[in-house]
């Protein structure tokens, strides 16, 4: 029910993304530099710290980019279709959370409510 649910409501889903600017420069060649220099520094001391801390934030910054400039949006559609979607969705994690509860006879229950 979740892979169900989970796919109909992803299927309506566009995602596209757009340049990368800061404060309305292009700036995706900035981003760059933390990476390269980063990158250059291990190619001369490969045990180096520096260059270790330059390359990975540089890695980051330029994820971090990707996912800011991401534009989703959400395709129209029927009330019906929205429902069931995200019923399925809803009642197939309500099961896998269900699942996850420890059971067996070692596990003390209260099952008065059920009478």
């Amino acid at each position: 029910m979740v892979v169900a649910g989970g796919y109909l409501l992803l299927v309506r889903v566009t995602v596209t993304s757009g340049y990368w600017a800061f404060w309305g420069y292009n700036a995706f060649g900035l981003s760059l530099v933390p990476l390269l220099v980063g990158i250059g520094v291990l190619f001369f001391n490969g045990r180096s710290l520096l260059g270790w801390t330059l390359t990975a934030a540089g890695a980051l910054i330029i994820l971090a980019g990707i996912v800011a400039n991401l534009h989703i949006y959400f395709q129209p559609t029927s009330l019906f279709d929205t429902l069931l979607m995200l019923g399925l969705l809803a009642g197939g994690l309500g099961l896998v959370a269900r699942s996850l509860r420890p059971q067996g006879p070692d596990v003390a229950r209260d099952d008065s409510w059920t009478a």
